[in-house]
């Protein structure tokens, strides 16, 4: 069963997301057969709001929390918080599963 992965940025670490951006995109490229979907989270204005979201497909919180401890925002101190919340896939890309 899929985890919702949520982040928040700590304040004032854009400089931080700029830094480890490039080797944060080839981790998640490394690891798209995980990924049901992520992305940062925007402003209406399409500003960086500080955070994203990752749907990942993994069997335990364990193996989430694992896979956002190895990704590269993580590992340079960008995360203020991290909430991983199990998820029900019910409707993706057009196919209902309930």
């Amino acid at each position: 069963m899929p985890f919702l992965i949520e982040t928040w940025d700590k304040p004032q670490h854009q400089q931080v997301r700029q830094a480890a951006r490039a080797e944060h995109l080839a981790f998640l490229d490394a690891q798209k057969a995980l990924l049901l979907a992520c992305g940062a989270k925007l402003n209406d204005d399409g500003s960086d709001a500080g955070g994203g979201f990752y749907i990942v497909d993994l069997d335990t919180r364990d193996a989430a929390q694992q896979f956002i401890g190895a990704d590269p925002f993580t590992r340079a101190g960008l995360f203020a918080e991290v909430r991983i919340t199990r998820w029900r896939k019910a409707y993706l890309g057009g196919e209902c599963y309930l």
